[in-house]
């Protein structure tokens, strides 16, 4: 099936997934998925039991495509592109870390991140037509120690509470961070060199 033009569908809410595909060049359209669990969520994203980090990245992933293509081709009327979708999960001691429940759970896991290495894993998902691929990045961070006080004021900021992990590299917990190792596009939630070689599989240009 031939690809009506070069633009893409986003699977996501994330400002950090569209800038970062604008920063590569991908014109997109935003397609969002149902998330609340009350009103019938498109993804079920509570992890399976004995679920591996990686597994349960790339499964929620994909599940985000597979929904989103359903739900384009209701949208587009047969005239389809593309959809892409990611999930971010924090690996720390090979337990999911995801976003905090609430300023309580922020601050467990601040407290649990804070003076260690963890890992972040982003899963990359497109689905077109009966096709579907993806690709994975796993990045190491390490945190500097985080007394109290400083959890406390940043958790006040706001910032952690949509995050995986309950931080932002992007955003002040830059200050935070005292390593990476991998992919800082993968941190803020879409690894760039992944996701142009899985467009690329599907002749979408980038860069």
């Amino acid at each position: 099936m031939a690809i009506a033009d070069r633009k893409i569908f986003l699977a996501s809410r994330s400002p950090r997934r569209r800038e970062l595909l604008r920063q590569i060049g991908v014109g997109h359209e935003l397609l969002l998925l149902r998330e609340d669990p009350r009103r019938g969520a498109d993804v079920d994203e509570s992890p399976l039991a004995g679920e591996a980090p990686r597994d349960y990245a790339l499964r929620v992933a994909t599940a985000k495509a597979a929904a989103g293509l359903q739900a384009a081709a209701r949208r587009a009327g047969g005239a389809m592109k593309p959809v892409l979708a990611a999930d971010t999960t924090i690996a720390l001691d090979r337990a999911i870390i995801g976003k905090p429940a609430d300023a309580a759970d922020a601050r467990r896991i601040l407290t649990a991140l804070s003076g260690r290495n963890h890992v972040v894993i982003t899963a990359v998902a497109v689905a077109y037509a009966e096709r579907l691929e993806t690709r994975i990045s796993e990045s190491v961070v390490t945190l500097r120690v985080l007394d109290d006080a400083l959890i406390q004021r940043y958790i006040a900021s706001g910032e952690p509470m949509d995050k995986a992990g309950a931080y932002a590299v992007q955003g002040r917990a830059a200050a935070f961070i005292t390593r990476i190792e991998g992919s800082y596009s993968g941190i803020m939630g879409l690894p760039l060199a992944e996701t142009v070689e899985l467009l690329a599989a599907f002749d979408i240009e980038s860069v």
